[in-house]
């Protein structure tokens, strides 16, 4: 383990020259022009134009790129469907962008075991649309889940609006392929409901692309409940909304889905979608119950006694599938609507303890004022998952840089709140500064250990995730400078 971060130097042309000697020419770019497609994921403030794009086709062809790459010292990063929020995808700028965009099949549905085979770049949706015949589907939903890629879901450990009873990617995931740095294959976990040895395949997903390439993933399938209705409970104010979530969960409930949305976030989406929402509440909630009709109807009732005890104004509750579908429609399309309304937004990741959200709400408001930009709040409330959007302009100087300040102090904040600085978007290089928040050093060197494990040289998407010693030491004294936050016990590195 080194303190400092490694140092990469290949040229374009010998690279180009030894992958031109494995893959066809389809798959593989080296011109500036077809590179530039690659040069970001979602978070399109950090962008970096790679040596040259891979874009294998089988399996056999990943292995010979990872062998020539691992020969010459070259950096590979992973890419799926490009949709990941955190800079986890952006290119190194001496190294290759691995796309496993043509890794696209459905391998088997196995309808007996409720499992299905697919290869990383199939999108989320696909896989409940194979399985729908049988009465089937995938749980873990991200809001991008009509793009975004399996394999990119096991690099982040993505959520969604039913993480809350069904779980991360990681409680849907049975057994990986993966192809090693050095071009060695190897699986983890298997189709049964457990295997011996260390649970590396919890160590895997969620690594964001740091340890290995994942060719195949197994998931696990669910049935699709008889019934589902959602409670839509509209609060006067925050405060009130964030503990209602609570008092849900004290309560002994686990619905199906628990979402929160602030004022600023429902007058974004309503013109957009039409979800039928309602505008002069502070913030909605909306509760989904899943199960037999009876289970449903049972749990319906519970939410709306303890919803309405704890200061709703207002209920609704789906009369038909249609309304319900209306309903989450607003909340996938939160994103999109709020680029409706303004230049660029960057949207936040963290993570806080559900009897602190509305403390969280509090100081939001107060950030907007400091930096001067507005923010639309959404929340996976179940899991106290946070995702700001801060509003800006790229084209106005400084705003960008304000925006991205903002971030930083609720991810911090995040931290002191006794919770996480991502709940499913990774950390990328968006949020490798605020690692050194999150963590002491014991615990990175702990981090760069496993790393080294994986991947000796530190090829497989360096600069990334995990932040060096070198640098949360160099984040602590401008900290210290500013009269924030101090690591003392990183001033040795």
């Amino acid at each position: 383990m080194t303190s400092s971060e490694p140092v990469f130097k290949t040229s374009r042309q010998l690279l180009a020259e030894r992958l031109k000697g494995t893959l066809p020419a389809r798959c593989l770019l080296v011109d500036d022009e077809e590179l530039r497609p690659y040069e970001c994921d979602g978070l399109t403030a950090y962008r970096q134009l790679p040596l040259a794009v891979c874009l294998p086709e089988n399996e056999a062809q990943v292995i010979d790129i990872l062998r020539t790459c691992h020969q010459l010292g070259v950096p590979v990063v992973a890419r799926g469907a490009g949709t990941g929020l955190s800079g986890g995808a952006m290119p190194h700028a001496e190294g290759v962008v691995l796309s496993l965009a043509r890794f696209n099949r459905i391998l088997r549905v196995d309808p007996k075991a409720r499992l299905a085979v697919v290869q990383p770049g199939v999108r989320n949706l696909a896989v409940s649309e194979a399985a729908a015949p049988h009465g089937l589907y995938y749980a873990p939903d991200p809001s991008s889940q009509i793009a975004c890629t399996l394999g990119g879901n096991v690099a982040e450990n993505s959520g969604g609006v039913h993480c809350l009873k069904y779980g991360l990617t990681v409680h849907n995931v049975l057994r990986l392929r993966v192809v090693s740095v050095e071009g060695e294959v190897f699986e983890i976990g298997s189709e049964a409901p457990d295997s011996p040895g260390y649970d590396l395949l919890a160590l895997m997903i969620g690594s964001e692309g740091m340890l290995g390439i994942v060719t195949e993933v197994t998931v696990k399938l669910v049935p699709r409940p008889e019934l589902a209705r959602v409670v839509m409970a509209s609060f006067d104010e925050v405060a009130k909304a964030g503990e209602a979530v609570a008092a849900i969960i004290a309560a002994g409930i686990i619905p199906a889905g628990l979402e929160m949305m602030d004022k600023a976030a429902t007058a974004a989406v309503e013109p957009y979608v039409k979800a039928g929402y309602d505008l002069a509440a502070a913030a909605i909630l909306l509760c989904e119950s899943d199960g037999t009709p009876e289970e449903v109807g049972e749990e319906i009732a519970r939410v709306t006694e303890v919803l309405s005890a704890a200061g709703a104004r207002e209920l609704r509750v789906s009369q038909t599938e249609a309304e319900r579908l209306r309903f989450w429609a607003g909340r996938k399309a939160a994103f999109p609507a709020v680029g409706r309304i303004t230049p660029d937004y960057y949207c936040m990741d963290g993570t806080i303890p559900r009897k602190r959200l509305a403390e969280m709400l509090a100081a939001i408001v107060g950030m907007e004022e400091k930096y001067g930009l507005r923010c639309a709040n959404v929340f996976h409330a179940g899991d106290g998952n946070l995702h700001p959007l801060i509003m800006y302009d790229a084209a106005i100087a400084g705003e960008w840089q304000r925006a991205e300040s903002f971030g930083a102090e609720i991810l911090e904040l995040s931290v002191a709140l006794g919770g996480s600085i991502t709940g499913e978007h990774g950390v990328g290089i968006e949020k490798i500064a605020q690692m050194c928040v999150q963590y002491k050093t014991p615990e990175l060197q702990t981090f760069h250990r496993l790393k080294t494990a994986f991947d000796e040289r530190g090829l497989l998407n360096p600069g990334k995730a995990v932040p060096s010693l070198h640098r949360c030491a160099e984040y602590g004294r401008m900290h210290v400078h500013q009269g924030a936050i101090k690591f003392p016990e990183l001033d040795r590195f």
